[in-house]
């Protein structure tokens, strides 16, 4: 049971590192978040498409690694 938690745990966190490359750029580096990047993080510009899918798949890889890592860390140990 052990190894099979740590398996899913190991192959989520490729999962999330992979959807976070695939997700396109926010901003320009610091000159776009200072010249209106920061709009985007406050939700006035949704994601669309491609990106809106890469968005919900990553919340949920991350969610599935937090609960991964809890069993991991204080139910099985």
């Amino acid at each position: 049971m052990e190894a099979l938690v740590h398996i899913l745990l190991l192959i989520d966190a490729i999962v999330m590192i992979v959807l976070i490359l695939l997700q396109s750029g926010k901003s320009a580096g610091l000159s776009g978040a200072i010249s209106g990047g920061a709009e985007q993080l406050f939700g006035k510009q949704k994601a669309r498409g491609a990106d809106y899918f890469l968005h919900r798949t990553t919340i949920v890889a991350g969610v599935l690694f937090f609960l991964l890592a809890f069993l991991s860390g204080y139910i099985l140990q």
